[in-house]
């Protein structure tokens, strides 16, 4: 008997032989200080997949993403994965969903890319990251980006990534470890306290790892943002908002936190940045947990995610 019942993981990685070939030929062979780049093929995610009982996985490109400097090449490789993604999704009907890689910084690049994934090859969605090339989400440089994303209701993943200053912070350990979260905390307050989720409320944002340390700063940064000089908001509610995939180690105290600030709860394995048995097991932790009750559990299991993805119910 599996943990789970027929989940959606929001939070599913793919690497394909073109992109593995571009990161290593880039430098990052261990990518974001972690020991390697993991082995990934389409069986090896069914495997995991049918071992937890997730029943839809939405394949996106992690850290560090596809643009390694040069726009040209980004383009190129952002289009490559992303119809190696489509295939995936093609040949196991049902099982995949593509969350569409985009060339940012390269803005052009990337509104080409976008209408390509969604208009041509029916990406569910879009994944982002936390920056590119320094620039935040709500980076006026952005703003033509998160209009498009805005008109045409796109679902976006937010995923982390190394801060451009990680040398002098993350006191050699990969980032994962610490500045991942912070990564995450930064964006995600980033957009609220600029207005940016009020400015462009069409963008359903994915939040990964249970918020990371929203939970524990939520009422410190809606208190501090009265004195931060920016437009008025409401932090709280603006967070409340957002979807949170429980990816990473939500228990036994990260989850209870993210339940005080809201319920939407999406599955997330993170497979396979988190290998096969480590995953495993926090699946069979997510289903003995008593943090969650019966009607959480099925709606952060697949409820929550059909209202984002209807196409996989």
């Amino acid at each position: 008997m599996t943990p789970l019942n027929g989940a959606i993981d929001v939070h599913a990685h793919y690497l394909t032989p073109r992109l593995r070939a571009a990161m290593e030929a880039a430098g990052h062979s261990r990518p974001d200080g972690m020991p390697a780049i993991p082995e990934w093929t389409p069986q090896l995610a069914l495997s995991t997949m049918d071992g937890t009982g997730v029943a839809t996985a939405l394949l996106s490109v992690s850290s560090p993403g596809v643009h390694f400097g040069d726009d040209a090449q980004a383009r190129e490789l952002a289009r490559a994965v992303n119809d190696e993604g489509a295939e995936v999704v093609a040949a196991h009907p049902g099982r995949f969903g593509l969350l569409a890689s985009l060339p940012l910084p390269d803005l052009d690049g990337a509104l080409t890319e976008l209408a390509r994934a969604c208009d041509a090859l029916g990406a569910d969605g879009i994944t982002l990251h936390t920056h590119h090339a320094g620039k935040r989400l709500d980076h006026p440089d952005h703003e033509p980006l998160l209009a498009e994303l805005d008109r045409r209701g796109t679902a976006v993943f937010l995923h982390p990534t190394s801060p451009p200053c990680w040398e002098a912070v993350s006191g050699g350990l990969p980032r994962p470890v610490v500045e991942f979260p912070f990564e995450t905390t930064r964006a995600v307050t980033g957009l609220v306290l600029s207005g940016t989720l009020q400015r462009y409320p069409g963008i359903r944002f994915i939040v990964p790892h249970a918020g990371a340390t929203l939970p524990a700063l939520a009422d410190r940064i809606a208190a501090m943002s009265l004195i931060a000089g920016g437009p008025p908001v409401d932090v709280l509610g603006a967070l409340r908002g957002l979807h949170y995939d429980v990816a990473g180690f939500p228990l036994p105290r990260l989850l209870p936190a993210l339940l005080t600030l809201t319920e939407n709860l999406l599955y997330g394995s993170d497979f396979p940045f988190t290998p096969d048995p480590v995953v495993r097991g926090l699946a069979q932790l997510l289903a003995d947990t008593d943090a969650l009750t019966p009607r959480q559990r099925s709606a952060m299991q697949r409820e929550r995610a059909l209202g984002l993805f209807p196409r996989l119910g």
